[in-house]
């Protein structure tokens, strides 16, 4: 049966990929819309008619 205490450990070390995704997460407007990009990796990137602020979402 696994330590539920080493368990916990592990999960509090481990980074939020969610927050780390959103705090590295860049945008520019085009005139069809708003461009989402990552500014780790640019190229990974998708553009979206709606937005929602991503601090909100987070």
């Amino acid at each position: 049966m696994p330590d539920p205490d080493a368990t916990a450990e592990r999960d509090a070390e481990r980074p939020d990929p969610v927050t780390e995704a959103v705090e590295t997460t860049e945008s520019y407007q085009t005139e069809e819309g708003v461009v989402f990009y990552d500014a780790d990796n640019p190229l990974a990137w998708m553009q979206a008619a709606d937005v929602v602020d991503l601090d909100e979402a987070a």
